[in-house]
């Protein structure tokens, strides 16, 4: 058993509390990882709010990390005690007829475990003060170490800097996977990203590199502008500036409506907007923000009789095991930015003001 430090989310709607934490070692098809560097995301920040109907509390939180692996478990053939990685929220294992389809990227052999903060034998590897405490999305990055499934982690070029390519775990793989293959944007194509945070950017860098002629960046903290415009926006607007709805704001602007649109926040009503704004006859609107348990999508069934499509992506459609690691190279062959995302870099006892500047859009 290993005694270090995790940020612990005793209850929903509290800070997270740095505590000493046993990890057990790990079971068959099992990994324990030394986690070197982790990100915060606002699906983390979802699920400490309470409002995620799988939350369970108390929990280790975190699914953007980077490690290196510290021991495996009976069974385990694909990564060794030394080999650097990444843990995947989306495991891959090959067998499930999930994974076998090439239409999808979502694996269901871990699913039911995992949603109940649990390892595939039903039970946690992590323990606090005497009290059992479970584990997120199969990964647990705000640990020092962590325990998953041998199916949930991606083993990647040792010489990658892990504080910067912890958030190909998450974020920017997603948002970037959206664009090239859920919408596979066409060069010479416009395109429309609604909110620019990190996996907004992430789109908006896929759609350039896909060849998009032209790319709006929509948001309505205009603070947000100048890097969007890094990563490749041709131009930003905000819904406030206009009495109008912003998707005929766009229509106008785009005579017609744009070829593919992209949700990146999580809201329902911005979900309409971004299907609305699309190209009759074409156009494709991708949902990448989570909504909150229970909300529901509406537009009137005409928009899609008249040919707009809509879509939904989890982790950008990127087979995690096969995928993370070839993002890694396309990172470190310049082909994809990464280090731009990084705004700020803290300890980990500062982890609560990590949650705080992500709040504050900073």
């Amino acid at each position: 058993v290993i005694k270090c430090k995790a940020a612990v989310a005793w209850e929903a709607g509290k800070p997270l509390s740095i505590e000493e934490v046993e990890v057990a070692p790990p079971k068959a098809h099992e990994v324990r990882i030394k986690i070197v560097a982790t990100a915060v995301c606002h699906t983390d920040a979802y699920t400490l709010s309470g409002a995620d109907p799988e939350g369970c509390f108390p929990v280790i939180l975190g699914h953007e990390g980077a490690g290196i692996v510290e021991s495996v478990g009976e069974g385990v053939t694909k990564v060794k005690k030394g080999d650097t990685v990444i843990p995947l929220y989306i495991p891959q294992c090959g067998e499930c007829k999930f994974c076998k389809n090439p239409k999808t990227n979502l694996c269901q052999k871990i699913r039911i475990t995992q949603g109940k903060g649990v390892m595939p034998d039903g039970t946690s590897r992590f323990t606090c003060k005497g009290k059992q405490i479970y584990h997120f999305m199969g990964t647990s990055t705000f640990s020092e170490y962590t325990v998953v499934a041998d199916i949930s982690v991606a083993k990647i070029d040792a010489a990658a800097p892990l504080d910067k390519v912890c958030l190909l775990g998450c974020g920017i793989s997603t948002g970037y996977g959206a664009a090239i293959n859920t919408a596979k944007v066409e060069p010479g194509s416009t395109c429309a990203v609604f909110g620019l945070g990190g996996v907004g950017l992430a789109v908006i860098m896929g759609c350039k590199i896909a060849g998009a002629s032209r790319i709006i960046g929509i948001d309505i903290n205009k603070d947000k502008y100048a890097k969007a415009k890094e990563f490749g926006a041709t131009e930003c607007i905000s819904p406030q500036d206009s009495k109008k709805p912003i998707q005929e704001v766009l229509v106008e602007m785009t005579d017609g409506g744009v070829d593919y649109s992209f949700e990146c926040i999580g809201n329902v009503g911005v979900m309409r907007s971004a299907l609305e704004a699309c190209h009759k006859g074409w156009g494709l609107s991708v949902i990448v923000g989570v909504a909150a348990a229970g909300q529901e999508i509406s537009t009137r069934p005409f928009q899609l009789v008249t040919g707009r499509t809509w879509k939904g992506t989890a982790f950008g459609g990127w087979k995690s095991v096969d995928n993370v690691p070839k993002l890694v190279t396309e990172y470190m062959s310049k082909k994809i930015k990464v280090d731009e995302f990084v705004t700020h870099t803290l300890p980990f006892d500062k982890i609560n003001e990590a949650f705080e500047l992500m709040h504050s859009g900073k």
